[in-house]
């Protein structure tokens, strides 16, 4: 690939990863200041591990307010409830602990409470005009790669929309990828996460924003997550499968970070919004469609991630090698039971009525622009009718 114009890179100044990393993290994050809010939700207090958090931020001079509300993806109430909470306890920094929705409202709650201002008026890209509240993210699930990205989504249920919220600024200071703490994932949230980090990967190798460096991290992303992620799914206490699923998560956060998503976030969000399907279920139910809709696009780069997720294509011309990586995601999915949107509880009459707006507001996203195949309102209305 040669690129004509200067490309940026951007990731955590910090980023620990390994089984029991949280351990040494815990006295790194000294350095940020003496109390810190955890922003995270009820499921992580149950299992006990905001408890080892808490006792591992004391052991290193931390004390810690929690706030674990984040029981659902993140809306601005959980922004505006969160700021609340860090001005009442006095805190200096921030943890998110949990999947994605707690780290993305982490963010903007350090945005909103450093700056004065509410969600909203961060939607967009580069609508936060300084640093934020620092912030450690600490995933629990193997999937959002938001732990390094520059991105966060948060839902706004007044007109069932998910802002994107883009900004350097949201790089998190520390990203902690302690694998130990995804080995009680259940198995249908490990085929979602998991998933999800796979389009990642795939959507930053093939978007037109693609640069050099991100298709190492999307390829090793791609390989990695072919080669674990089924034994991570078969057996959750396998705990190389969980460290390279983890791994992989965050690669693939790295790259679409630093290149971008395409169609399928662009539709997958709508989604979200309109029916509260969770956001690696959308993108899984909606990844073998949009793929094989993209494909006439981006023949050499599907060619490349056959080639990555171990499928036989030697002898093979570059198209039939491409579409052995659409096959590829589409018997993944089904061994996932990710089988499209009817499966996800999408109701048809609903979505129908819906999908026009939907349509729209994925184009308005942005997303859908840097797929290598630029999909019409009408050829999305059809997706969606396509993934049911």
């Amino acid at each position: 690939m040669f690129i004509k114009k200067s490309q940026r890179y951007v990731s955590p100044p910090v980023v620990m990863s390994g089984p029991d990393c949280l351990e040494d993290a815990a006295f790194q994050m000294a350095k940020l200041g003496k109390k810190a809010l955890v922003v995270t939700d009820a499921t992580m207090r149950e299992v006990g591990l905001v408890k080892k958090l808490e006792h591992l931020l004391q052991q290193a001079g931390i004390a810690a307010a929690v706030f674990d509300q984040v029981n659902e993806e993140p809306t601005t109430r959980h922004v505006e409830d969160g700021v609340a909470c860090l001005e009442e306890n006095d805190c200096q920094f921030l943890v998110g602990l949990g999947g994605g929705s707690p780290i993305d409202a982490a963010k903007i709650i350090a945005a909103a409470a450093k700056h004065g201002q509410s969600a909203k008026e961060f939607q967009g890209i580069d609508q936060i005009k300084g640093p934020i509240l620092p912030l450690v993210a600490v995933p629990t699930t193997a999937g959002t790669g938001t732990e390094v990205t520059r991105v966060s989504i948060i839902t706004d249920k007044s007109d069932h929309v998910k802002m994107l919220m883009m900004s350097d600024y949201l790089v998190p200071d520390m990203a902690v990828c302690d694998s130990a703490l995804t080995l009680s994932m259940p198995r249908s949230l490990t085929a979602a996460t998991g998933l999800d980090a796979l389009t990642h990967a795939v959507e930053a190798y093939i978007s037109v924003k693609a640069q050099p460096m991100t298709d190492i991290l999307a390829l090793e992303a791609v390989r990695l997550l072919s080669r674990y992620l089924r034994r991570a799914w078969c057996n959750g206490s396998d705990q190389e499968a969980r460290y390279y699923t983890m791994h992989a998560a965050t690669l693939a956060g790295l790259a679409f970070s630093n290149s971008s998503v395409a169609l399928v976030h662009g539709m997958s969000r709508p989604i979200g919004a309109c029916f509260n399907v969770p956001h690696g279920i959308s993108n899984a139910v909606l990844l073998p469609a949009v793929c094989r809709f993209t494909l006439p696009g981006a023949v050499e780069r599907f060619a490349h991630l056959a080639e990555a997720m171990g499928e036989p294509v030697q002898g093979l011309s570059r198209l039939e090698a491409a579409e052995r990586a659409v096959t590829f995601l589409e018997r993944l999915c089904s061994d996932f039971n990710m089988r499209g949107l009817k499966n996800a509880g999408v109701d048809r009459a609903e979505l129908d009525k819906m999908a026009a707006k939907m349509a729209r507001d994925a184009i308005a996203s942005g997303s859908p622009g840097n797929n290598p195949r630029v999909a019409t309102e009408e050829e999305i209305i059809q997706l969606y009718a396509d993934a049911y």
